[in-house]
């Protein structure tokens, strides 16, 4: 059995019993590259050389000791190129620092390894926004991997990767987990810090990992959870052995079904394959209860209005003076930065931009943005009034399996459709994860992967690992 295919905590004991060194798991995974990556793309570089360095020190007593983990472009690795997928940085910043999460791994012994696909600057589901290549579904390569950790997603399905980290701003994790077939876990917000995240919507964006298992999201939560002085949003919460009481079961939990989730525009395949998964819970002594979240109709809106409009202010530094300078003698600071901007940025990045500017100016504010705050409020009190009656709440990750690549290109709206069972859990805090729930038969007859969602209360990643292990 290949290493490059094996989850986190079977390398693991094999690399405390000696059996193998960490260094062959990096060429294990270096052959799977070379093999699929052009097919796939799921990295837009890697370095072997380094990460063996960093291997051979690796103390194989730490949780993640020896593991390589492969990297979404939107995280800083210290001495690394972090593109976030855009033209306006590649080649032109190359990281002086680890974020936190970064630091957090090595800590525990990981090995940062790759440089992972996305949509520029996280913006998009498909990964198609890339501007520097194309990430197609370890399943079906006619098909998006979702997005925007895409590149994770499809480098943790395709074995090219151990596990990964990606961002989850409205989705970003759970729905190409969902259509890659892996475990994608969106933590509470607070919960790991943001710190050396390049921010699309500060008050949304989590990082979390991508795994083979729910055992292995549980380890990758242990080592990148905790409190961080540098992130002013960090929560000072307790964090748990999130590893301990996963297989305790489901019997006598109750699970809250949203009438709002199963309501139409489902793919009837994707549905029948939910309820399924849905079933095998109820099968070990869940009780499953219909719930209300009433103010879902507004989420899509609600999430359009406020993540551009955090994105046109974070995104406001990239300005061609500090960074994507590629303007020689310009005629004055005003005219390079117009034309880094027109260089640089690709059309869904611009469109967000120009829509979320326009929230914030004068005269709009109060009629969307600050409506559109109020609204979110009521999103979470939605889900903290169903928490009240359940401990978690299950529903499909997407309406629809992978698509076609360039089925909704020209059809942003549809796309921003396509999130709409994983904004809310963003715009409320609340912890979620995707579990491989089964396949469904496209129309050329290959089986694409349909994720389960599971969302728990806020810090509430413990039960609902434990759900997602009773599922998986």
């Amino acid at each position: 059995m290949s290493l490059s295919t094996q989850s986190i905590s079977s390398l693991r004991s094999q690399l405390v019993s000696g059996d193998i060194q960490p260094s062959d798991i990096l060429d294990s995974l270096a052959s799977s590259i070379e093999e699929k990556n052009g097919s796939v793309g799921a990295y837009l570089s890697h370095d072997l050389d380094t990460a063996k360095k960093e291997a051979n020190q690796a103390d194989l007593s730490l949780p993640l000791g020896g593991i390589p983990i492969a990297i979404k472009d939107n995280i800083n690795v210290k001495g690394q190129p972090c593109s976030c997928g855009s033209k306006f940085l590649d080649g032109a910043y190359n990281a002086p620092y680890d974020a936190t999460v970064i630091a957090r791994l090595r800590e525990a012994g990981a090995v940062p390894f790759g440089r992972a696909n996305m949509d520029e600057f996280a913006m998009g589901s498909t990964t198609e926004n890339s501007a520097l290549g194309k990430t197609s579904n370890p399943h079906d390569v006619t098909r998006t991997p979702g997005g925007s950790s895409g590149g994770s997603a499809a480098a943790v399905a395709s074995h090219t990767a151990i596990a990964a980290l990606g961002s989850d701003t409205g989705g970003s994790i759970r729905q190409p987990a969902s259509h890659c077939g892996v475990v994608g876990l969106k933590p509470s917000y607070g919960r790991v810090s943001r710190y050396g995240l390049v921010a699309f919507a500060s008050s949304l964006d989590q990082i979390g990992p991508l795994t083979h298992t729910v055992e292995d999201a549980a380890l990758m939560l242990n080592a990148i959870s905790g409190y961080d002085a540098a992130d002013s949003t960090s929560s000072d919460h307790d964090v748990p052995d999130f590893t301990q009481g996963l297989d305790q079961g489901v019997a006598g939990m109750k699970l809250g079904l949203p009438k709002e989730y199963f309501g139409e525009g489902i793919d009837p395949e994707v549905r029948k394959t939910v309820d399924a998964s849905i079933a095998k819970l109820e099968a070990q002594g869940a009780e499953l209860v219909e719930i209300s979240l009433p103010n879902t109709e507004y989420a899509v809106a609600t999430y359009y209005i406020i993540a551009p409009a955090e994105a046109s202010s974070n995104l406001s530094r990239f300005d061609g003076v500090r960074y994507g300078n590629r303007v020689e003698q310009p005629e004055d600071v005003l005219d390079l930065y117009r034309r880094s901007r027109e260089q640089g940025f690709g059309p869904e990045v611009k469109r967000r931009i120009i829509l979320g500017t326009y929230v914030l100016s004068s005269g709009y504010y109060d009629a969307y943005y600050n409506r559109a705050q109020k609204v979110r409020t009521l999103i979470r009190q939605d889900f903290e009034n169903a928490y009240q009656k359940v401990d978690a709440i299950l529903s499909p990750v997407a309406p629809s399996a992978a698509p076609l690549l360039g089925a909704d290109k020209d059809n942003p709206l549809q796309q921003y459709l396509a999130d709409i069972y994983t904004i809310s859990a963003n715009l409320a805090g609340i912890c979620g994860i995707s579990v491989p729930a089964g396949t469904v038969t496209s129309e050329n007859n290959t089986q694409l992967p349909v994720g389960l969602q599971i969302l728990g209360p806020h810090m509430g990643e413990q039960k609902l690992l434990q759900i997602a292990r009773a599922a998986e």
